[in-house]
């Protein structure tokens, strides 16, 4: 299979992937062209920005979340149909899994699906010395296929020329654009990262703006020429067989419980699950019949009050717990559980309460980074002993869990390794970790078989 692609990668974190990414979907889609968005990492909120400059759903790419066999059938399975491909790089272009070289880097991924690079660059307090810079990231690793610069935040024309002049005449490197200083057009941010595309009522018209920058200072289709010469997909679509009939699992979906990997959701359908969606924040009940809950990850800390008020929600919740519904939740839906949540403010609000423990937000991070969980006892997604990798980022901490009830041991991400997270009991499983179905494939298929066991009267 063949298509146009590149990545959009960065030289580090802020210099403007995100703004460029955008853009330039946004053009191509305005150009009539069918774009099929991606995003390098475990990020959820990029994502959903991209379906909105793009037109459809945007899925991650992460070499450790998924193995590279998945990671390949993945992109071609969401490429197969669409006029061009643009996948968003995740910090600098060559940083990944911490010690552990190019694994699950923006570098890593660009070679393992063939797709060469743009690298977007920041003129901000520099002249020629970017050249310098360009030729540390071009030579660094010859496999990488950069074929060409954006420079972001020019500072004038002059400017702008200047470093044109340098990267080009001097590297041979072409400088497919060079954007000015447009800071009426940056994403606004909160603490997790950028706000979510569904708080975002003016997003459309922002876009839009910035589809007519991007396409009046980036050569668009000298960018698709030479993305016209990335490699055929080299890969199989295998199918998929299912595992489970006629469950159907609800997913928790409004402004606080958004975090989901949309090809993770896929994966669920793929193997036989029926999903329909429900709102924690506006909704008294659950759809009917359900057979599973799955609670994703968000922004509870935001919308504490509406939570807590909607006590029909909290009971409904409850009440499916204890017919045995199975019930998994990550993160923010692993806060909404717990028994009390402290927000931002330093008010408590009541939670679930099927978690007997109490949520503190802090001022600073708490947890970040990749991390291999080791299930503790036999629960909804394997036995004693077995290994789940996972994700974790979250600014909250939980206390007065029992250990004995601990769903995982982790190792990596912050922290002292053997540290215990999240709490699992019967037909509850929860914690801060995030995980990947697809990457996950025996949890999935043990939590669907829980799903259908209840639906077939057992608990």
């Amino acid at each position: 299979m063949y298509i146009p692609r590149f990545v959009v990668a960065g030289t580090h974190s802020g210099v403007g992937k995100t703004t460029v990414s955008l853009g330039l979907m946004a053009a191509l889609r305005r150009r009539g062209l069918s774009v099929q968005p991606f995003k390098v990492g475990p990020d959820y909120i990029d994502p959903g920005l991209h379906r909105v400059a793009a037109g459809c759903y945007s899925h991650n790419l992460d070499s450790w979340l998924c193995p590279e066999p998945e990671l390949k059938t993945t992109f071609a399975r969401y490429c197969a149909g669409a006029q061009v491909a643009v996948v968003e790089g995740v910090m600098g272009l060559y940083d990944g899994m911490r010690y552990q070289g190019e694994l699950a880097s923006t570098a890593q991924i660009s070679k393992i699906t063939g797709t060469p690079v743009v690298l977007v660059v920041s003129a901000r307090g520099v002249g020629r010395s970017l050249a310098a810079m360009v030729k540390g990231y071009l030579e660094f690793d010859p496999k990488v296929n950069m074929i060409g610069v954006v420079v972001n935040q020019a500072g004038s024309r002059s400017h702008a020329e200047l470093l044109r002049h340098s990267i080009e005449e001097e590297l041979g490197v072409p400088v497919l654009g060079v954007l000015a200083r447009h800071g009426q057009l940056e994403i606004p941010g909160r603490h997790l990262g950028l706000m979510p595309a569904s708080e975002m009522p003016g997003l459309p018209g922002r876009l839009e703006q910035l589809a007519g920058i991007v396409d009046e200072e980036i050569d668009i289709d000298r960018l698709l020429s030479l993305a016209g010469k990335a490699p055929p997909l080299d890969c199989e679509l295998p199918g998929c067989d299912p595992v489970v009939r006629d469950v159907t699992i609800a997913v928790a979906m409004d402004e606080a419980f958004n975090f989901y990997y949309q090809d993770s959701l896929h994966y669920l359908k793929e193997l036989g699950a029926g999903l329909v969606y429900f709102s924690p924040l506006n909704d008294t009940a659950l759809p009917q019949p359900v057979n599973g809950i799955i609670l994703g990850g968000g922004f509870p800390e935001v919308f504490l009050p509406r939570l807590s008020a909607n006590r029909a929600m909290r009971t409904e919740l409850k009440s499916m717990a204890r017919r045995g519904v199975p019930i998994y939740a990550e993160c923010g839906g692993f806060m909404y559980l717990c028994s009390d949540i402290y927000g931002m403010d330093g008010i408590s609000y009541p939670g679930v309460g099927l978690v007997p423990g109490t949520v503190k937000m802090q001022n600073s991070l708490s947890a970040l980074g990749y991390v291999t969980g080791k299930l503790q006892k036999n629960c909804l997604l394997g036995r004693a002993g077995d290994l789940i990798k996972g994700h974790e980022f979250h600014w909250s901490t939980v206390s007065g869990l029992s250990p004995g009830h601990a769903a995982y041991s982790l190792q990596g991400g912050r922290g002292q390794d053997g540290r215990r997270d999240g709490y699992t009991l019967g037909n509850l499983f929860a914690s801060y970790v995030h995980i990947h179905w697809r990457g996950n494939p025996g949890a999935a298929r043990n939590f669907l078989l829980a799903c259908a066991k209840y639906k077939a009267g057992g608990r």
